[in-house]
């Protein structure tokens, strides 16, 4: 059976600020006095690469001299939450938490799911990859197809046949020998990327697809910093996307060219490497979606079998290596959105299960707003089931609360282990190819998990040296292209967020601003506002 979680036209509200706003526990800015401090047992590895994982960012971008990567790579020491902080109130420590007998229990004879986003500039074709790999599958119905291909043809857009029975399937999985998989698929067109980093912040690993076509490659890459190959390669990797299969799509259009194939190899290789990506986690694969070459198969065509000898994309899948879940933790789920429907009611939450695991009847918290609600039922893959555990994309059916409180960007949770809630941050950021620079007072939009909210840039603390990793003394007085620095934001509304060295999925972050990602980074301390 296969899946497709879509972000595109047909998705739901992601939680601009034209939406629901979160509510507010007081009427004052700052931490909700909700949220306990996480043990510190409970803090990962101290270096941290704003762009990726703090494991990897010592070994993977630190070679590179001048780039990006070497500047956010090197040192990124956690700070600690102030321990005087007035607004938070330690609860139960995670490190004394203890998960009962059903949330270890494994399933016999279930497989491991993999989330999968499949990213990529405007028109490189992901849709009609991710309708074809359905229709090949056998998950569309030849009726549907007949369909899409009359009314494509009809207007002229016959290519459009795949892509648009992408578009009528909003989820959507499909089972491996070894996975079973979830397609986040994602719309390409910039206006559309805060729909793709809700998408993002789900997946395991990542589809990169570019068009092998001549111009087009050299598009989505962006000379000027901004083509959307480039942009989501440095997102997906922001939000500790390790592994990555770049789809080289169009191949038939070059005539399956080894040289062409090569030469976006060499460029979008290196800047790859730039941004962390290990060459070992980096998986090539010329397709071609039309001709149906290279997709569930090897491919046949003699000009592309007569040189390349690698893996095909289903094949390729099943090559990822599916990273640990953390079963044993309290519970944590993102909320990718609010939802109804006729199995689950007027009142549900949809998401992927980071932490922890969740059965019918389960008492949850429900943050920001802080209410209980009870788990009704849970749907995984689009059938019901008694328990979901992390690693899992559910949507879960929610007893005793008012819908208005299930929202994009909260957080259900364990009563007593609730998240936080904040509106002021201290940041760690890497500033990207920007062209103005980012000054006291640079309004940003805020990105962190599924939530959405407009900041303002209220301090620059100090810039980081990108040899020796330290603070400088003084703060710089703006911020210009591949700095790396230690800044804080105010938001417009209150989020759930925890320091990073605590909770690294509440702890990435992206700012952007006029339509451009302007800055990735991390959450190094949440902050209580000034009395």
């Amino acid at each position: 059976m296969m899946t497709v979680v879509s972000f595109g036209k047909n998705s739901s509200r992601i939680g601009s600020k034209g939406d629901s706003a979160p509510p507010r526990a007081s009427g004052k800015k700052g931490i909700l006095k909700f949220a306990p401090k996480i043990d510190k047992t409970e803090k990962s590895a101290a270096s941290l690469s704003a762009i990726g994982d703090p494991d990897q960012c010592e070994n993977s971008s630190a070679r590179d001299n001048g780039d990006a990567s070497e500047i956010l790579s090197s040192n990124l020491h956690p700070l600690k939450l102030d321990k005087k902080s007035k607004g938070t109130r330690k609860m139960t420590s995670a490190a004394e938490y203890k998960p009962e007998k059903w949330v270890l229990s494994e399933e016999e004879g279930c497989l491991s799911q993999l989330n999968l986003a499949i990213v990529g500039h405007v028109d490189s074709g992901k849709s009609t990859l991710s309708g074809r790999l359905l229709h090949l599958l056998g998950m569309i119905s030849k009726k549907v197809m007949h369909k899409n291909e009359k009314e494509a043809k009809e207007k002229g857009k016959g290519s459009f046949t795949y892509a648009w029975a992408m578009d009528e399937s909003t989820v959507a999985y499909f089972k491996t020998e070894k996975y079973r998989v979830v397609l986040l698929d994602s719309p390409g067109h910039k206006d559309f990327v805060p729909n793709m980093i809700s998408g993002v912040t789900q997946a395991d690993a990542a589809i990169l697809v570019v068009d092998a076509s001549i111009g087009s490659f050299e598009a989505g890459l962006g000379g000027n910093g901004f083509g959307q190959t480039r942009e989501h390669a440095q997102l997906i990797r922001s939000f500790g996307v390790e592994q990555i299969i770049i789809a080289v799509n169009k191949m038939d259009v070059v005539e399956y060219s080894r040289g062409r194939f090569d030469d976006i190899k060499v460029q979008l290789g290196s800047f790859l490497r730039s941004y962390g990506f290990k060459e070992s986690n980096v998986t090539w694969v010329p397709l071609s979606v039309m001709e149906n070459q290279n997709l569930i198969s090897p491919a046949s065509d003699v000009r592309l079998t007569c040189w390349y000898e690698g893996c095909y994309l289903l094949d390729a899948i099943d090559s990822l290596q599916s990273p640990p879940r953390e079963v044993s933790k309290p519970l944590l789920l993102p909320i990718c959105d609010g939802i109804s429907s006729h199995s689950l009611g007027q009142v549900a939450a949809c998401g992927k299960l980071e932490r922890g695991a969740l059965r019918s009847g389960s008492k949850v918290l429900v943050m920001p707003s802080g209410d209980l609600a009870t788990i009704r039922a849970i749907e995984r893959d689009s059938s019901p089931c008694s328990v979901a555990r992390a690693g899992d994309n559910v949507a879960v059916s929610l007893q005793g609360i008012d819908g208005g409180h299930v929202i994009p960007g909260g957080v259900l949770c364990l009563p007593d282990f609730p998240v936080t809630v904040a509106s002021t941050l201290e940041l760690k950021i890497l500033v990207l190819a920007i062209t103005a620079p980012i000054l006291i007072g640079s309004q940003v939009e805020f990105h962190i998990h599924h939530a959405r909210t407009a900041a303002k840039v209220v301090k620059i603390l100090s810039l980081i040296d990108p040899k020796s990793g330290k603070s400088s003394k003084r703060p710089p007085r703006l911020l210009t292209a591949k700095q790396s620095a230690i800044i804080e934001v105010s938001l417009d509304e209150a989020v759930c967020v925890e320091a990073f060295s605590e909770c690294r999925v509440l702890g990435r972050v992206i700012l952007r601003a006029a339509g451009n990602t302007i800055a990735v980074g991390i959450v190094t301390r949440v902050i209580e506002p000034e009395t």
